[in-house]
């Protein structure tokens, strides 16, 4: 009798731990930890109300400026600026994570390059890709078993400026993603005007047939998104404030439209950082740093061109970075400047982003992960 109820108890035990957690999700933070953040932040996320709470801080990290967790939720990886000027490379790390969500540090790998600002890992979680914005070059890396990194196998050094001399004297690569349509990756060059294509062969990057798509002149292209047409890519600029779009023909991208991202009333300098595509692929979203807005567009069904909805308030200064939560209920926007992060409803209907009051404060919140 006795150990009917002990297992009772236990089970009721049980049952009540898991009550306590359903409906929560484990955010990650990146920061820049020169302006005043501590490393990397890992917060509670409520699916039903979108509160967000602080959890745990992990220290002794720095620059944590963005973050991407593999594909099987297994590891890590973070790119980092040093604080000192001793090291002109920065570098990127992998992490375990546990089942609490802590980071366990794996190793580590110089960048091969200052400034790194966009880590990505393939599909199957054997590459990892890094983009250096100071020296405009990008790396490759196999990953062990373990989720460890290996040293890079290749490090390629894009050439050239744009219109912009003031911005784009040099190559400033800012972003590198691999395509889920074929064996390539792609890399957003602010400092060129160019989404660079390279093939993945044998475990090493190789310029593509087609090496690169040209954007307008001045654009400062820093982010982009593959639509699931897998013929149309994107692009978010951050120096023209637009997005372009790009489609395959004939096996060739191509330039196929060039939309603001601004309202036509604003005035003074505002500069573009990240854009997403909804889950079920209507709207494009874009941040606005200086007019601290997210634009939206509908995508247009056959021709995917873009229609303009206008523009929402993030309620803070300089949003960076943005997310969906992983149920597309909510947006949730990094503001760098004012060190808070708010969240927003999506309208079902009309998929605009209404502001739900709901924020935390974090210094220098610079992107965002959900585990």
């Amino acid at each position: 009798m006795k150990k009917i109820f002990n297992l009772i108890v236990l089970l009721f035990m049980g049952v009540t731990s898991f009550s306590q957690t359903a409906g929560t999700l484990k955010l990650y933070v990146g920061t820049f930890t020169s302006e005043g953040a501590e490393g990397i932040y890992l917060c509670n996320y409520n699916t039903e109300t979108g509160e967000i709470t602080l959890d745990k801080t992990f220290k002794a990290i720095d620059n944590p400026n963005y973050l991407k967790i593999s594909p099987d939720k297994e590891f890590m990886y973070v790119v980092g600026r040093p604080s000192d000027a001793i090291d002109e490379n920065g570098f990127v790390s992998a992490y375990k994570i546990q089942k609490d969500g802590s980071l366990s540090f794996l190793n580590k790998q110089t960048s091969h390059g200052s400034d790194p600002c966009y880590v990505s890992v393939s599909s199957d979680g054997k590459y990892v890709a890094v983009a250096n914005y100071g020296s405009g070059s990008v790396a490759l890396y196999p990953v062990n078993n373990d989720g460890s990194l290996m040293p890079a196998t290749s490090v390629i050094q894009d050439e050239g400026s744009g219109k912009d001399l003031s911005r784009q004297s040099e190559p400033h690569a800012h972003s590198i993603k691999f395509s889920p349509f074929s064996d390539q990756l792609f890399s957003a060059d602010l400092g060129t005007d160019r989404l660079n294509i390279f093939d993945l062969d044998e475990g090493k990057l190789v310029p593509a047939e087609q090496p690169f798509v040209k954007l307008p002149g001045g654009s400062g292209p820093r982010h982009f998104e593959f639509y699931n047409d897998g013929e149309t890519i994107f692009v978010i600029n951050e120096l023209s404030s637009t997005i372009t779009v790009l489609k395959q023909q004939n096996k060739k991208w191509e330039v196929a439209e060039n939309i603001s991202t601004l309202p036509k009333e604003f005035k003074g300098e505002s500069y573009c950082a990240d854009i997403h595509i909804s889950d079920d692929g209507r709207f494009v979203y874009g941040s606005n740093r200086g007019d601290n807005s997210i634009a939206q567009f509908v995508i247009v069904a056959n021709t995917r061109k873009l229609i303009s909805m206008g523009t929402v308030e993030v309620h803070g200064n300089w949003p960076r970075n943005f997310t969906f939560s992983p149920d597309g209920k909510f947006m949730l926007v990094a503001n760098q400047r004012s060190g808070n992060i708010t969240v927003f409803k999506i309208n079902e209907d009309a998929g605009v982003p209404e502001f739900t009051g709901k924020e935390i404060k974090l210094p220098s919140p610079v992107c965002l992960e959900f585990f």
